[in-house]
């Protein structure tokens, strides 16, 4: 099962994605998680202490597999660089996870032309075309990170949506762009949900798209992280939601 999540920023990707992990986890999967928004915070929501240098920044790595040099602007470089390994030497690794963070190409997102950029694609067209494990993405506002040569290998887009109207807005250009490039199964859940009214109203705003589920607000996630908590552990019943959830996905992926 290969997972990107999105939505609008502040909406819950990272806990959603986090708790995905942790789900999957627990059926004894192994699960790769990628921290695809330049404002990554997956290590700090899954209270990892460790240090786990972001892939962009493997300069010396990233010139020898593009055929470039570091800190060298380069106009010629290798568009498909070698990358199986990637995972296994430079993500952080515990038990049956994998988590390894993008990082952020100075100048421009992924769309630019260099070889930082050709290095991240590849890595991700890796572990979305040739990697048996679960596979979830924690990406920002949007799905630029998906081209079109690995959208194939998406098997669900989860847009995260609050119930509110910019949120609404973000998730139905989400889904826009996913249809664009032809992601084949997009479902929305709905995050931070404080009443049964404020469920009608995703309901009804989105009615022309799956919802996969609804995970009510937690006031313990304001104090989690103070206390080195993840949100499982802060609050064990979220991981029912995010349970039902994947039963959705699984019920229509098979």
């Amino acid at each position: 099962m290969k997972i990107a999540i999105s939505g609008k920023g502040g909406t819950g990707k990272t806990t959603v994605s986090a708790c995905l992990s942790q789900v999957y986890l627990k059926k004894g999967k192994k699960v790769i998680l990628i921290d695809a928004d330049p404002d990554s915070n997956l290590k700090t929501t899954l209270n990892i202490k460790q240090e786990i240098t972001p892939l962009i920044e493997l300069k010396e790595i990233i010139a020898e597999r593009t055929g470039t040099k570091p800190d060298e602007r380069a106009i010629f470089f290798k568009m498909n660089p070698e990358v199986d390994d990637i995972p296994e030497k430079f993500f952080y690794k515990n038990g049956n996870l994998l988590l390894g963070i993008m990082g952020t190409v100075r100048g421009g997102g992924l769309g630019c032309m260099c070889p930082e950029n050709a290095f991240l694609k590849a890595v991700l067209r890796n572990l979305i075309l040739k990697r048996d494990e679960i596979v979830i993405l924690d990406m920002e506002a949007g799905i630029e990170h998906l081209g079109r040569g690995t959208t194939e290998g998406i098997d669900w887009l989860i847009i995260i949506s609050e119930p509110t109207e910019k949120s609404i807005e973000t998730t139905k250009r989400i889904e826009k762009l996913a249809n664009d490039i032809k992601i084949k199964n997009i479902g929305v859940v709905g995050n931070k949900i404080e009443s049964q009214e404020e469920k009608n109203f995703l309901i009804e705003k989105l009615s022309s798209m799956r919802i996969l589920g609804f995970i009510p607000y937690f006031e313990e996630f304001k104090k989690s992280e103070l206390e080195g908590k993840t949100p499982w552990q802060a609050v064990p019943e979220i991981l029912n939601y995010v349970e039902d959830i994947v039963r959705k996905m699984e019920e229509k992926n098979g």
